[in-house]
């Protein structure tokens, strides 16, 4: 890593996800009983912040870096070509952090500068489940059945919501068929009944017009029967 200081990790990893912002740190230990000023660079200088940036370390003391990428809209490449820099030197004792200029990390006057490059890896915020043990050399690792188990069961619900949906439809549909059906069946008995009532009710009117009609000729031909009798005796 440089014989200035030591730095840990020596990627950095950043947990990926999608419009949300992440951050990872480092750890910079000076090694010497110099002081150490250092300085980080990054090939993509508007996709990341880093605090500090800059500094100096004291003899056998060490600093924390954090190294913050701003929220992302759409997915990086694989693998992610980001990388960082960082650079060290030599500071004159008692150094701080205004005293750092950039000249201090210019390759000059046989000025030693001691660099380390550290690479952006991104890993996913909700890693998969590890890789199940047992596994033979050169065969594709098996799911573990409760994975299987989630993944199916997930399937199965949407089936399930999905059979749930169309079977109430058809429900509802053959309710209702059904419905129009005993109410059609109930409209024909009843119209029957109506009928069978009219005719009765016209049987009835027939007796009375028939049995009517038979006493008024009884009437009549009894008066007539009478006017007979009474031209008789006069006669």
């Amino acid at each position: 890593m440089g014989d200035f200081i030591s730095i840990h990790p020596s990627e950095l990893k950043f947990p990926f996800e999608l419009r949300r912002q992440s951050s990872c740190s480092m750890q910079l230990t000076n090694k010497t009983e110099k002081y150490v000023a250092f300085k980080v660079k990054t090939t993509n200088p508007k996709k990341y912040c880093v605090r500090p940036n800059s500094g100096v370390v004291l003899p056998g003391s060490s600093c924390n870096v954090t190294v913050t990428m701003q929220a992302q809209k759409e997915a990086p490449p694989e693998p992610c070509r980001d990388k960082f820099l960082i650079q060290s030197v030599i500071a004159p004792d008692g150094s701080t952090n205004k005293d750092i200029t950039p000249e201090m990390f210019h390759k000059e006057d046989g000025r030693v500068v001691k660099e380390f490059k550290m690479r952006v890896i991104y890993i996913p915020a909700n890693p998969p489940s590890p890789v199940p043990e047992g596994s033979e050399e050169g065969t594709p690792p098996r799911a573990s059945s409760q994975e299987n188990g989630n993944q199916n069961f997930e399937e199965v619900s949407r089936s399930v919501e999905d059979t749930t949906e169309k079977s109430s439809e058809a429900w509802s549909t053959i309710s209702a068929i059904s419905k129009l059906t005993d109410e059609k069946v109930s409209a024909l008995q009843q119209n029957q009944r109506l009928r069978q009532e009219l005719e009765m009710v016209r049987k009835d009117i027939s007796k009375s017009r028939s049995g009517g009609f038979s006493l008024m000729f009884l009437v009549l031909v009894g008066l007539l029967g009478v006017l007979i009798g009474y031209l008789v005796k006069r006669a």
